[in-house]
């Protein structure tokens, strides 16, 4: 299993538990971001650096995830295309999106789309709490352990 990033608005705290679990487990992880990105030397972490652009970093994670890795994303439209290919997505703030939640996430991510293009003011997302950080360190051990029985 390989754990991919889709870096470019991953929060640090994030990736910090992501290069601990990387030691740790001695699984591959990868960043993938569109911006030159800093991670701690490793023979399991490293970061790639893909074009600017709409979407590449998107097409790169889906070009190279194999069924059974998991991905770290908040892009709802990419963890659909991921779960069809059979990979695990996991949120910043700890959901997993599954074959089961996933409609109901793009329909809402859709639903909001529209109201912000009709020009409602909708808040963005809250900042990552430590609740946040605690359910995805969670979520993340949790799946580990699951996949290495």
């Amino acid at each position: 299993m390989h754990i991919w990033v889709d870096a470019d608005a991953c929060p640090g705290v994030i990736k910090d538990i992501l290069f601990r679990v990387a030691e740790r487990t001695r699984l591959p992880l990868t960043l993938v971001a569109n911006r030159l990105l800093r991670v701690p030397p490793s023979p399991y972490i490293r970061a790639r650096q893909v074009p600017m652009g709409f979407d590449v970093a998107d097409r790169h994670i889906m070009d190279e995830v194999a069924a059974g890795d998991l991905v770290i994303t908040a892009d709802i439209p990419l963890a659909a295309a991921l779960i069809e290919r059979g990979a695990f997505t996991l949120s910043p703030r700890g959901e997993f999106f599954s074959a089961e939640n996933i409609r109901e996430r793009l329909c809402m991510r859709d639903f909001l789309e529209g109201l912000r293009g009709a020009g409602v003011d909708i808040a963005g997302p809250a900042a990552l709490s430590q609740a946040d950080r605690q359910a995805f360190a969670r979520q993340l051990d949790r799946f580990l352990a699951q996949r290495r029985r």
